[in-house]
């Protein structure tokens, strides 16, 4: 009698696995050379369209770090994505200027607890504690800077505005 030899299997498979693609991490943006730390930037979107701010440094997210500084023109310390912004030549020395260590968890917005339409009161938004302390560090350090420049503290404190026939494109700021 001939040797029995084993079944054959029921599901061959007749190519490779495919190998999955390495797939591309998100790398951080590219700062643009107008913008260096201690240029005073217009902000082109959001709440404080419109307002001059300081860059003070580019975060590992790649978002810009900046203040208004708040005591000038309320803007407080923010991550801005640096094309909404729009870099003057202006510049404030903050060479002396050493912006504390933090984390990015301290811009994230908590989320909102889900209520029903007509259920109770909003409650109006606490500042943490870091963040205040962060911000008026901030502040005092840019603040003596500021105040070595003339004009520039009002010149912060103006809004940016077009006339009728001005073009952005063609202005040198």
């Amino acid at each position: 009698m001939a040797a029995k030899t084993a079944p054959a299997p029921r599901n061959v498979e007749l190519h490779d696995a495919p190998v999955a693609a390495p797939k591309r991490s998100a790398k951080t943006a590219k700062l643009r050379a107008s913008i260096t730390p201690g240029t005073v930037l217009i902000l082109l979107a959001g709440r404080f369209r419109g307002r001059r701010v300081v860059f003070l440094k580019q975060l590992a997210s790649g978002l810009l770090l900046v203040s208004g500084p708040m005591k000038v023109n309320g803007v407080p310390l923010k991550r801005v994505n640096q094309s909404y912004v729009l870099a003057t030549s202006t510049k404030v020395d903050i060479s002396g200027v050493k912006v504390p260590e933090f984390s990015e968890t301290l811009f994230k917005k908590c989320k909102k607890a889900k209520k029903g339409m007509f259920e109770g009161e909003e409650q109006k938004k606490e500042v943490s504690a870091e963040r205040k302390k962060i911000q008026s560090e901030v502040d005092s350090l840019l603040l003596t800077h500021i105040k070595k420049v003339p004009n520039m503290r009002s010149y912060l404190k103006s809004l940016f505005t077009l006339q009728k026939g001005q073009a952005p494109h063609t202005m040198k700021f």
